[in-house]
C-alpha cells in the first residue's frame, strides 16, 4: 500500500494550491499531488507578461498564499515561494490516473508513475485546462491552428485570427496586435462574458484599429491553401453573409469543459448530460462521493481569488470547523429584511427550493447570482413596473404573488411563488408588454439584464426553461385574449426558436404559407416585387407577427419578410394554428378584421413606391434597431437653427443635436441625433453604469459619468461627444440690463477659448426626458420639420409624405 494521509489534494491550481497551504499551515497530514514540474499549470500556461485580474474586487482574499492583481510571472514567483516557506508536501510529476474509495471509508490513488497514496479525504482542484474546446468545424487540427498562446511576442507580422470573446479570448487578441495583424471573432454582438478591463481594453483596440471585429459571426471551415502568401484561410458566416479571411494563424480560445471521464469514474454524478455542466457540490464543496471535495473551476467557479477561497474554507470544512465563506457577510445584508428564513446557506436552499428556473445551478453559482442580484419586499399593491416602461430586469417569485394587467384581459393573470416575470423585455429590449403590482407577502428576487444574460449564457438548463415560458406567454399575449391557456398548449408544443441575420428572408414571395412568426429579437421589414424592384410595404418590431395573411387567405405568401437587423421569431406551425382559430370563431373573426387592416395598408403603400423607398432609406441608417429617432422634413426646414438653440438652452449649453450631419432621401433627413436603441450600444462598457434608461425609453447619461469615452466609441451612429461644461449663463434680467453674457439662442461662451480637456464628459440627446413639454428640438421648429417618431410609425409616415 501507498502512503497515507489525512488529506490528498490533487491538482495546484489556485484551489487545490490555497488548500495546500492552509493544510500545511495547520500541521494537518497532507500531499499535493501535481502532473506537472510545476506548479499552477492553468496559470503557468498563460501568455507571458499576462496581466491577471484579482476579481471580483468586493471579495476579501483568505488564504495563507498571496494574491493581488499583477504579472502573471510575479504571481508564480510568490506562490513558489509561500510554497517554500509554508513547506507544503507537492509531490510534482504525479499525474492522478484514479481514485476510489474503499468500504471502510478510505481512499485510493493510483499515479500514472506507478505511485499510489491513501487519504481520509480528496480534495479535487484539477481545473478544466486539459480538456480546451476545439472549433468544431472542418479543419480544426490543421497545423497552424492552435488552442493555447503561450508567448505572444514569438510571433511577428503575421495575419491572426483569434476566435472567442472570453477573457483569454481578448487578452491573446490585445496582446498579438502589438506586432501582427489580428481579427477576433465573436459569435454575438458584445463582450458580455469578459471581466470589465478586459472588455474595455478589446472596445478601444477595435475602435483605434488595432484589431478588426467580426461580431455575430462563426467559422464555417478552415483550409491549408496550396499556393499564396498565406498558408490558410478561414471561412465565417457573418451577419452580412460568407467572408474569406487569408490567415497565417488561427488561435481558437473557446473555453474547455470538464474531464468528465476521469471525474465519473471517480464516483462523482453530474446534474445533466451537458458538456458544459459541472458536478453537484454542497454548500461545503463535498460532492455525492462522501469525503471527496470539488473546489475551482471543476465547480463552476473559476475566478482565482474565489477559488482560493474556496481551498482555504475546505480543508476548514475537512478539519470540522464551520468557518463562514468569505461572500456570507455581503449575503447577509442582501438578506437583511427578510424574517424568519435563517443562515445565508438557509436562505440560498430555500430561494433554489422556491424557484425552479434556479434548481439548475450549482449552490455555489448560487452565491454569485444572489450577489448579482437584490432581494425585495414590495407591499400589496405596489407597482414593480408598468407597461411600456424600459425597464430590463427579471424576476423571480420567491413567495406570495404578482399581478398582471394585461391589455384586452379583463382580469388579471396572477403568477405565484417559482414562477418569474420580465423575460420579454429582457430578451426583446422592448418596452414592458405589461403592468406588473405585487400581491400580499410578496418576496421578489430582482437579478439585473447582464447577470441574467451570463446565467443564461452559461446554464443550458436555465436557458431552456426561459425560453419555454418565453414562448408560451408570447402566444398568450398575442392570441389569449380569446384563447384559454389549454388550447394554447398544442401551438406552444409545436413552436420553435428561428434565428435570422441582417438581410436574411424569413420567407419569399411565393412561398406556400405554411406557418407564422411571432418576431422574439429585432425587426422585420415586409416587401413586394413590383416591376422587378423591391417595394417596402411596412415594418413589424419585436413583439408583432407576421406570415397571417397567407394562413387565413389560403394562399401563397403575397410578400416577402426580411430581418431588418439580427432577429429571433418564435415560428408557429400554420396547421396548428389553423386548428386553432377553427374553434374559436372571436379568434377568427379578430384575425379577419387584422388581415383586412394590412391588406389595405399594403395597398396604399403599394401605390406609393416613394414612401417604400423612404423606409428602405431609414432601415439603412439604422433605424431598424431605434425606439425614437428625429427626422427633419428638408422641404419645410428654413435652417434656422432653432433645434439646435433650444437643445443647448435646454442642456447647460451644450448641444446634442448636429442638424446638418447626416443623410438625407427625398426630403428625409436623419441629423445626428441618438436614437435609443432597443438595446443600446453605449451601455455595454460604462465603468461607473452612468448610462441608464428612464421608464420611458430615454437612454440618458447620469452625473456620475468620468468621461471615458466608451460611449463615444461603442455609438455606431456617431451621436454622443465628450465636451467640458461651459460656465453658468447669467440670467435673463443680467443679460437685459448689464449685457452680461450671451442672449437667449445665443452660444453661451466663446467657443474659441481653450478648455480642460480633463474636465470632458459624455454628452448625448436625452429627449428631454425632464421637459414637460417634450423634445425641445421639436418645440422650438417653427415650421414643424422637425419630428420624432418610432419605427412603428414609419409605414404611416412614408405614406403621409405623397
Amino acid at each position: 500500500m501507498g502512503e497515507r494521509f489525512k488529506i490528498a489534494i490533487v491538482g495546484s491550481g489556485p484551489g487545490g494550491l490555497s488548500a495546500a497551504a492552509r493544510a500545511a499551515e495547520r500541521n494537518e497530514s497532507h500531499v499535493l499531488l501535481e502532473a506537472e514540474p510545476h506548479l499552477s499549470n492553468t496559470i503557468y500556461l498563460y501568455q507571458k507578461g499576462k496581466y491577471v485580474m484579482d476579481e471580483p474586487g468586493i471579495l476579501p482574499l483568505r488564504s495563507p498564499i498571496p494574491f493581488a492583481a499583477g504579472l502573471r510571472e510575479t504571481i508564480l514567483e510568490g506562490w513558489d515561494e509561500a510554497a517554500a516557506r509554508l513547506k507544503i508536501n507537492v509531490r510534482h510529476q504525479h499525474e492522478v490516473s484514479a481514485i476510489k474509495r474503499r468500504d471502510d471509508g478510505i481512499f485510493e490513488i493510483k499515479c500514472k508513475n506507478g505511485n499510489s497514496f491513501e487519504a481520509e479525504a480528496v480534495v479535487l482542484g484539477i481545473g478544466l485546462q486539459g480538456n480546451l474546446r476545439k472549433l468544431g468545424v472542418p479543419g480544426e487540427d490543421l497545423p497552424f491552428v492552435q488552442y493555447q498562446l503561450d508567448d505572444p511576442d514569438a510571433y511577428e507580422g503575421e495575419t491572426i485570427v483569434v476566435v472567442g470573446a472570453g477573457d483569454a479570448a481578448i487578452e491573446n487578441a490585445v496582446a498579438l496586435a502589438r506586432q501582427n495583424n489580428v481579427v477576433i471573432i465573436n459569435r454575438k454582438d458584445e463582450f458580455g462574458r469578459a471581466k470589465k478591463g478586459n472588455e474595455q481594453a478589446i472596445l478601444k483596440a477595435i475602435d483605434d484599429g488595432l484589431i478588426e471585429c467580426y461580431y455575430n459571426s462563426a467559422p464555417e471551415k478552415v483550409e491549408a491553401l496550396s499556393a499564396g502568401r498565406k498558408p490558410g484561410r478561414m471561412i465565417l458566416n457573418t451577419a452580412n453573409g460568407r467572408a474569406q479571411i487569408l490567415l497565417d494563424r488561427v488561435i481558437a480560445r473557446l473555453g474547455a469543459t470538464a474531464p468528465r471521464g476521469f471525474v465519473e469514474a471517480c464516483g462523482v454524478v453530474f446534474p445533466n448530460k451537458d458538456p458544459a455542466s459541472v458536478p453537484a457540490i454542497s454548500a461545503q464543496y463535498e460532492s455525492n462521493v462522501k469525503r471527496l471535495y470539488i473546489v475551482g473551476a471543476l465547480g463552476g467557479y473559476p475566478l482565482i481569488k474565489q477559488a482560493m477561497n474556496q481551498g482555504y474554507e475546505v480543508i476548514e470544512y475537512i478539519t470540522g470547523n464551520a468557518v463562514e465563506p468569505a461572500d456570507a457577510p455581503l449575503l447577509k445584508a442582501k438578506f437583511a429584511n427578510l424574517k424568519g428564513i435563517g443562515s445565508v446557506d438557509q436562505a440560498l436552499a430555500q430561494i433554489q427550493k422556491n424557484v425552479p428556473v434556479l434548481s439548475h445551478i450549482t449552490p455555489l453559482q448560487m452565491r454569485e447570482f444572489m450577489l448579482d442580484s437584490d432581494i425585495r419586499t414590495p407591499a400589496a399593491g405596489e407597482v414593480i413596473f408598468t407597461r411600456n416602461d424600459y425597464t430590463n430586469s427579471f424576476y423571480s417569485i420567491v413567495e406570495g404573488e404578482v399581478r398582471i394587467e394585461v391589455e384586452g384581459k379583463p382580469q388579471p393573470v396572477v403568477l405565484r411563488r417559482g414562477e418569474f416575470f420580465g423575460e420579454m423585455s429582457l430578451i426583446s429590449g422592448r418596452r414592458r408588454s405589461a403592468t406588473v403590482t405585487a400581491g400580499p407577502n410578496c418576496i421578489l428576487v430582482e437579478t439585473p439584464r447582464r447577470s441574467m444574460n451570463r446565467l443564461i449564457n452559461s446554464v443550458e438548463a436555465v436557458k431552456a426553461d426561459i425560453d419555454r415560458v418565453f414562448i408560451m406567454r408570447a402566444i398568450q399575449s398575442r392570441f389569449a385574449s380569446e384563447a384559454s391557456t389549454e388550447q394554447l398548449a398544442e401551438m406552444a408544443a409545436n413552436a420553435t426558436l428561428q434565428r435570422f441575420k441582417a438581410g436574411d428572408y424569413v420567407f419569399q414571395e411565393g412561398d406556400e404559407g405554411d406557418c407564422l412568426h411571432l418576431v422574439r429579437i429585432g425587426s422585420l421589414t415586409i416587401s413586394r416585387n413590383i416591376g422587378g424592384k423591391d417595394i417596402v410595404l411596412t415594418y413589424v418590431a419585436a413583439g408583432n407577427y407576421v406570415g397571417e395573411m397567407a394562413l387565413m387567405g389560403e394562399s401563397k405568401r403575397s410578400a416577402s419578410a426580411r430581418a431588418a437587423i439580427a432577429t429571433e421569431t418564435i415560428r408557429l406551425d400554420g396547421a396548428v394554428f389553423k386548428k386553432l382559430i377553427s374553434r374559436i370563431p372571436a379568434l377568427r373573426l379578430r384575425l379577419q378584421k387584422e388581415f383586412k387592416e394590412r391588406t389595405a395598408a399594403n395597398l396604399a403603400m403599394q401605390s406609393l413606391p416613394g414612401g417604400g423607398d423612404i423606409i428602405s432609406f431609414l432601415m439603412a441608417q439604422g433605424a431598424g434597431e431605434a425606439t425614437d429617432i428625429l427626422l427633419i422634413d428638408e422641404s419645410l426646414c428654413v435652417r434656422c437653427d432653432n433645434c439646435e438653440k433650444a437643445c443647448a438652452e435646454t442642456h447647460s449649453g451644450t448641444s446634442r443635436l448636429d442638424r446638418e450631419a447626416g443623410p438625407t432621401f427625398a426630403n428625409v433627413h436623419v441629423p445626428t441625433s441618438c436614437r435609443h436603441c432597443e438595446h443600446p450600444h453605449c451601455m455595454k462598457d460604462c465603468p461607473p453604469d452612468a448610462l441608464r434608461r428612464a421608464p420611458n425609453g430615454e437612454v440618458f447619461i447620469a452625473d456620475n459619468c468620468i468621461g471615458c469615452g466608451n460611449c463615444e466609441r461603442n455609438c455606431p451612429y456617431g451621436v454622443i461627444h465628450m465636451a467640458s461644461k461651459p460656465p453658468k449663463k447669467p440670467g435673463l434680467l443680467q443679460w437685459l440690463l448689464l449685457g452680461r453674457g450671451p442672449g437667449p439662442g445665443e452660444a453661451p461662451y466663446d467657443p474659441n477659448v481653450k478648455k480642460d480637456p480633463t474636465a470632458k464628459k459624455a454628452v448625448k440627446c436625452d429627449m428631454c426626458k425632464d421637459q414637460a413639454g417634450g423634445a425641445a428640438c421639436v418645440r422650438a421648429c417653427p415650421t414643424g420639420a422637425a419630428i420624432r417618431i418610432s419605427p412603428e410609425e414609419f409605414p404611416a409616415y412614408a405614406q403621409s409624405r405623397r
